[in-house]
């Protein structure tokens, strides 16, 4: 996994939900970003706090909760969590990352 700084540059989150167990753990560090839905699976949410449920569907990383997120990533039992830079599409942390 990569620990390298990723600077200022824009981070995006997307679930893989076929890979998701419905811990909720996700929920738990960064609910501002992440929520499970009635099918008990987590889903990204978008800046206006609506879920996306859409397969891949990205959302923004805000940088006061990028900790949390990364967090949720490494917690997550499904490695199912993806974090890439936006501007090249590059998994800096979850199950992908290098």
């Amino acid at each position: 996994m990569s620990t390298g700084s990723t600077g200022d540059e824009a981070l995006e989150v997307w679930i893989d939900q076929d890979l998701c167990t419905g811990d909720g753990i996700c929920a738990q560090y960064a609910p501002e970003v992440f929520e499970l839905d009635i099918d008990g699976l987590a889903y990204v949410k978008s800046a206006d706090d609506e879920l996306l449920q859409t397969e891949g569907a990205t959302t923004p990383v805000p940088l006061p909760l990028l900790n949390d997120v990364v967090d949720s990533a490494k917690e997550c039992p499904g490695d199912c969590i993806h974090v890439r830079r936006a501007s090249d599409r590059v998994e800096v942390y979850g199950p992908d990352a290098e």
